[in-house]
């Protein structure tokens, strides 16, 4: 199986922001329904971090693009089938900095959200930081061998 990507409505949500960052000036403009689940409470999302996905004879791996963000401020969770990378970049600026010249990098909340399909180990998987790039790495359950069964006669 392979692995889905669950975000709806999140490519019109990139345009929404970036229509209002040109306008507006304003790099830490919310989502307008802050990409999260219906009924959840989680906050605005400001960007979407890129992602590899890809299947390997034991395991699903998923790569996310995540630089200047600390191991600390990354949250990853599996439940009902839906692994969610989720967490926050915060940029650092001198007090003497008053003025920005060019902002290009986005802070603020960033979520991704993935269907697993069912045969996983969801109890194990791995999750590792290196050089900006977070590396989940999802064990498969082996597969079931089939059971011969054997006719009887009477």
């Amino acid at each position: 199986m392979v692995l889905v990507r669950y975000e709806p409505w999140s490519a019109v949500e990139r345009l929404h922001r970036q229509i209002g960052q040109i306008f507006n000036g304003n790099a830490d403009a919310p989502a307008a329904n802050g990409e999260a689940a219906a009924g959840n409470s989680e906050t605005a999302v400001n960007w979407i971090p890129s992602v590899d996905v890809f299947e390997q004879p034991d395991s699903f791996v998923v790569r996310a693009d995540l630089p200047g963000i600390e191991p600390k401020d990354i949250q990853i969770t599996a439940d009902k089938g839906v692994l969610t990378v989720t967490g926050e970049r915060k940029l650092e600026r001198p007090d003497d900095q008053k003025a920005v010249s060019r902002l290009e990098r986005v802070e603020g909340r960033f979520l991704r959200r993935f269907t697993l399909p069912e045969n996983v180990k969801t109890d194990d998987i791995r999750a590792r930081h290196l050089n900006g790039v977070l590396e989940v790495t999802i064990p498969k359950v082996a597969a079931p061998e089939p059971k011969r069964v054997s006719v009887e006669t009477h």
